[in-house]
């Protein structure tokens, strides 16, 4: 099994006649993933990357049978393509697109919240089932299928862990995104790979800012039977800066790397100190 994407997931592109969505369409197609046609309301009945371009999510899942979206769409526009694609009934939701406004994602989140739609993201690499399916921006070919479920605000610790353990392989990846309001969480992800019956280790990628690996810490306490591993970036921050992604707002002692190692630790999620680190420790517990 795998989470949230496997080889039966149909794609379509929203954004597929941009140069990143065309760019990236290709990527998704020779990684195997079956990508079934675009959105693009301007461009409606051409085709582009030899599929069909739709001028509607609706539209698209009507001729194609889709069942996930992947937006590049550029940031002023998110709102209203996430908006659409859930009022289409689109299965999953995966946006890659960086900058979107906080205000903007809070209420297409708002707005999704009972739907039949997953949100992935924003401002995330993507979900990839190697072997099966990848949606999104995360290359093909730094690992295989395998027994390891990994969900990260990270994109590229998320490639660095692929590839260190490729040898030992993913049932998925998914990149949650770092900004301050994302759609799944580490939560819902670790919940999933708790469930998937090939899943048999978590690794859990966190950064600096917010309590969301606090929360994760607690709900692994109470619900996980599985061994997780954890990494936490900014353990060499610098006090009082803000590093990397939107969220990684640190308030006093709230928010720290050392905070969040205290918090997974006390949960029995083993914390490395270096993604190598992690690495060596998820190894051990499988072997």
């Amino acid at each position: 099994m795998a989470i949230f994407l496997d080889e039966q997931s149909r794609v379509i592109v929203s954004g597929i006649t941009g140069s990143e969505g065309a760019k990236h369409t290709r990527r998704m197609l020779a990684a195997g993933t079956r990508v079934v046609g675009g959105v693009n309301p301007r461009k409606a009945g051409q085709q582009a990357e030899g599929l069909p371009v739709s001028g509607t999510v609706a539209d698209a899942m009507a001729g194609t049978g889709a069942d996930v979206c992947v937006l590049f769409v550029p940031p002023p526009f998110v709102k209203d393509a996430v908006i659409e694609a859930v009022d289409a009934g689109i299965g999953l939701a995966v946006v890659i697109t960086e900058g979107v406004p906080v205000h903007d994602t809070a209420y297409f989140w708002a707005h999704a919240a009972g739907s039949g739609t997953r949100i992935v993201g924003p401002n995330c690499p993507g979900v990839v089932s190697p072997g099966r399916s990848n949606a999104g921006i995360i290359p093909d070919g730094i690992t295989g299928r395998g027994r390891i479920g990994l969900v990260s605000k990270s994109g590229t610790l998320t490639y660095q862990l692929m590839h260190e353990l490729r040898d030992i392989g993913f049932s998925t990846a998914v990149g949650i995104g770092g900004d301050p309001i994302i759609g799944t969480t580490h939560i819902d992800a670790i919940d999933a790979f708790e469930k998937d019956t090939e899943t048999e280790l978590i690794v859990l990628i966190g950064e600096i800012g917010g309590d969301a690996e606090e929360r994760a810490a607690a709900y692994v306490a109470e619900h996980v039977t599985k061994p997780v591993v954890g990494y936490v970036a900014g353990f060499t921050a610098p006090e009082g800066k803000t590093m990397g992604h939107a969220g990684a707002i640190v308030s006093g002692s709230s928010g720290t790397a050392e905070a969040k190692k205290k918090a997974l630790e006390a949960a029995d999620i083993q914390v490395g100190r270096t993604p190598s680190e992690t690495a060596a420790l998820a190894r051990e517990l499988l072997s």
